[in-house]
Order: structure tokens, then C-alpha cells, then sequence
């Protein structure tokens, strides 16, 4: 039998890439469409070497777990060890399940010109019957994300935050509330909830001490003319209160840090919540689900970070 080494190194190429989007799409990872497929390469050329036996050195386990780490740092770029370790596993767990299902349509289509060589299936048969095992593996995998993050605990889900106004900066614990969607009305900026006693070393304390008076329609008493056009008025509905309003300052940029990446949202709303959060004091804010999806339009924003 015939084998082509284009047709491996192009069969490989294609779940590679699978693999690594995959991993990219359930970590939420912001990724560059040529990192990835040069990572993909990478993992490509390995199987043609393991396939042509270069050299044997090509074939262990310590090899394959460095190429692993290679292709990881090369398609995410991971600023962290511990996000590191985070993508590596994961992607193990994305190949295992892509590899299954394709595994399982090769059993029940049976070609009858196929073989394993040091762990790389050669053979003729249909690529589709690859690509199609590598995406009902993506998905079962996305599935099984999805339904783990829902039972998550609250107290698990605390992220740092950093943010930024006028040259000023706040670092304080934020809880991932999946069911805060608190938006700006009109410009559809997303409402970070921090607690009022936080604010003081950021924002005028003629503006936190004046909140009532604000909302009330009087912004006088708000002396910077800078933080006046700042404010913004977010209505809300709660639980024993279907017509509230919160006080909001626009701040100039936010930067959440989580063990993968830190995420920089643009022009985020801070809205003021005059009680606390926390008994214990671990978190002082509330962040939506949407906070953590970087805007290609904040992209320009990681140079502000130097």
C-alpha cells in the first residue's frame, strides 16, 4: 500500500487545528489564525517524522509532552504557568475525546486499508471520516464544559480587577455573577457593581457623597467637570425593587485577571452600590459573563498595559 506523505501531513494539519480551536473556543481564548495553524504544522511535521522514523528520539513520551507544550505556547501564548498547565490539559482532554469519536466512526466504517504506526493511523480512508470524529468530539467536549461550569460554585469564580480613570488605579476582588446583565441603556456598555467604600481613593468624594443628590437630577454638586460627563444613570430591577436606579462612572478602561490571560474591556461602566457584597470581605464587586469576552475594538489597549 501506498502512503503519501502530503495526505498525512494535510490529515494531521486538519485535526490539529481542530483540537486547538477547540481548546481556544472553551477557554475563551482570543486567538490568530496563524499562530494556530502554525502550531497545527508543528504537530503535523511530528507525525510525518514518527511516520518516516527520522529518529527514534522522535517517539517517546517526554518528546510528545514537549511538542504538546510547544504547540500550546505557540497557538495562546500563555503569560502564566498556571494558565499554561490550564490549556495543556485541556487540550489533552479535547484530543482524547476528538480521537475517540473518530476512532469509533473508523471501527464502524471499517476500511479495510488502514494501520497504526507509533500511534499515527495511516491509510487511505476518507479524510471527512476524520474531521467529522474531530467535530462530535468538540462538541461533546463544549457540552460537557457547559454543564461542569454551571455547577460551579460561586465561591470559586473570583477574579482580580484592575481599574483605571484619570491615571488612577483600584485592584479589588470581583465575583462572576452570571446573572448580572446590568447594561447602560444607550451605549450598551457593560456595569461592573463595585461597593461605594472601595471608590474613595478613584472617585471625587463630592460625587460618593452626593449620590441621592445626583440621581435626584442635581450633578452641581459634582465639582470636576471631567467627572460630569462621566455620569451615567442605570436603571435596574431587583427583588422587592422593580424600579431602581444605580449612579455610574464611565472609567477609562478595565482589566480583569484570570489564570489564562488578563481581559482589558474599554469604556466600562463602574456602577456605585452603597451596601457590601461580602460579610467576610473577599470580593467588593460583581462582573457579568460578557466582561470577560475581549472586544476586538479594546485590542489597541494591551499596549496601554507596558
Amino acid at each position: 500500500m501506498t502512503i503519501y506523505v502530503d495526505i498525512v501531513l494535510f490529515e494531521n494539519l486538519c485535526m490539529n487545528y481542530i483540537i486547538l480551536f477547540g481548546t481556544a473556543y472553551i477557554m475563551k481564548i482570543k486567538i490568530k489564525q496563524t499562530r494556530i495553524i502554525f502550531a497545527s504544522l508543528l504537530g503535523a511535521v511530528y507525525a510525518v517524522l514518527v511516520y518516516a522514523e527520522v529518529f527514534p528520539l522522535y517517539e517517546n513520551l517526554i518528546t510528545k509532552i514537549i511538542l504538546s507544550i510547544c504547540m500550546i505556547y505557540i497557538a495562546f501564548r500563555p503569560k502564566k504557568i498556571k494558565g499554561l498547565i490550564k490549556e495543556l490539559i485541556l487540550f489533552y482532554l479535547v484530543s482524547f475525546s476528538l480521537g475517540g469519536c473518530a476512532f469509533a466512526l473508523l471501527y464502524i466504517v471499517r476500511p479495510q486499508d488502514i494501520f497504526m504506526k507509533d500511534g499515527v493511523y495511516i491509510g487511505t480512508y476518507p479524510l471527512k471520516i476524520a474531521l467529522l470524529g474531530g467535530i462530535v468530539g468538540f462538541i461533546i467536549t463544549y457540552i460537557a464544559f457547559k454543564v461542569a461550569k454551571m455547577r460551579i460554585t460561586k465561591n470559586e469564580i473570583i477574579y482580580k480587577a484592575i481599574i483605571n480613570i484619570e491615571e488612577k488605579k483600584l485592584e479589588i476582588n470581583v465575583l462572576l455573577d452570571t446573572g448580572n446583565m446590568l447594561k447602560e441603556p444607550i451605549s450598551g456598555d457593560s456595569v461592573i457593581l463595585v461597593e461605594r467604600n472601595k471608590l474613595n481613593s478613584i472617585f471625587p468624594n463630592n460625587i460618593l457623597d452626593n449620590i441621592n443628590s445626583i440621581l435626584g437630577g442635581d450633578i452641581n454638586c459634582t465639582e470636576s467637570l471631567e467627572y460630569r460627563k462621566r455620569l451615567r444613570f442605570i436603571p435596574f430591577m431587583s427583588v422587592g425593587q422593580q424600579n431602581g436606579m444605580l449612579l455610574g462612572i464611565k472609567v477609562d478602561f478595565v482589566t480583569i485577571v484570570t489564570d489564562v490571560e488578563e481581559i482589558i474591556n474599554k469604556g466600562t461602566i463602574i456602577g456605585i452600590y452603597e451596601k457590601t457584597f461580602s460579610k467576610s470581605g473577599k470580593y467588593s464587586g460583581l462582573i457579568g459573563l460578557d466582561i470577560l469576552e475581549r472586544s476586538k475594538k479594546d485590542e489597541y489597549l494591551a499596549d496601554i498595559k507596558k
